[in-house]
């Protein structure tokens, strides 16, 4: 996959004076437009949008401060309708406008040209399951919040802490399916998992119950028959469940016959066995590739 990855790659490169299509680059890496996404933003740790803006202004710089064209040649030739459109876009990389950057041939920032190779170190395994599910339901309370990749997500925690006891409860007896007890729901309306991007979080449990059986004044979020990769792990929470995820996208997926298919991500979490901080499970929606 990394090869067919890099392949991508150049033809962002090939393509930074032109338009760059998320379909052709899906195509050449031998993907769906979601699985690219979701791996580049793993990999790289900046969405893929992201990533083709700053490689187009850093490019764009060079060429400000060389001087052989005008602003607005430049501008068009990357793919802004006006000089004030890349300017603030300019600024906003770079700090300084162009007119002054090429003024005062400041220095700029540059994002690096990335390729991705994988390093095979052996230290560490991980523990997976593939289950097939027919459609099942996610029943409880639900709210939207900001995606937040690092540390504790204020917004889920102020939702969890509104439910009260007796709601929960009557959640929890729900609960009839694989994974059992209560879980968490995240449905990314980003698929480049951008930082501050919408997700609408649920809390609750697995049920198979019909629609019409389950009570009205909770959230259901219904999910139609499909394949999971079940993953397990153990340490400080949410530290370990983060580098869990990271590592399904970054090793797991990249030397397994399977990719991303749109769907939200399951999370259980409980005591670890041994008393050391949380145990994991987290459940990710997935296809056959090719």
């Amino acid at each position: 996959m990394l090869e067919h990855l890099n392949r991508a790659m150049d033809h962002i490169e090939d393509h930074l004076d032109g338009t760059v299509d998320v379909s052709e680059l899906a195509r050449i890496a031998l993907t769906s437009e979601y699985h690219l996404r979701r791996t580049f933003s793993a990999l790289a740790g900046v969405p893929l949008s992201e990533y083709v803006r700053r490689r187009r202004l850093t490019v764009a710089g060079a060429e400000v401060l060389a001087g052989d064209r005008t602003l607005l040649d430049i501008a068009v030739r990357y793919g802004y309708g006006s000089g004030e459109a890349f300017a603030r876009a300019f600024r906003a990389l770079h700090g300084i406008g162009p007119g002054e950057a090429r003024r005062t041939g400041a220095a700029l920032q540059a994002q690096p040209r990335m390729s991705f190779r994988l390093v095979v170190e052996g230290s560490s395994t991980m523990q997976y399951r593939i289950v097939e599910r027919d459609g099942f339901r996610v029943v409880g309370r639900s709210a939207r919040v900001p995606l937040v990749h690092e540390g504790i997500n204020p917004g889920i925690a102020e939702m969890i802490r509104s439910i009260g006891p007796g709601t929960m409860a009557r959640i929890a007896a729900l609960s009839d399916q694989e994974p059992s007890g209560v879980i968490s729901a995240t449905v990314l309306h980003d698929p480049n998992r951008a930082e501050g991007s919408d997700v609408d979080y649920y809390h609750g449990v697995v049920s198979g119950a019909a629609a019409d059986a389950l009570p009205d004044d909770l959230d259901v979020l219904s999910l139609p028959p499909g394949t999971w990769a079940v993953f397990a792990n153990s340490g400080e929470f949410p530290q370990a469940l983060q580098e869990l995820w990271r590592d399904v996208f970054t090793q797991w997926f990249p030397s397994n016959p399977y990719r991303y298919r749109p769907g939200p991500e399951l999370l259980k979490v409980g005591a670890a066995p041994d008393g050391g901080g949380a145990a994991a499970e987290l459940w990710i929606p997935v296809e056959k590739a090719g």
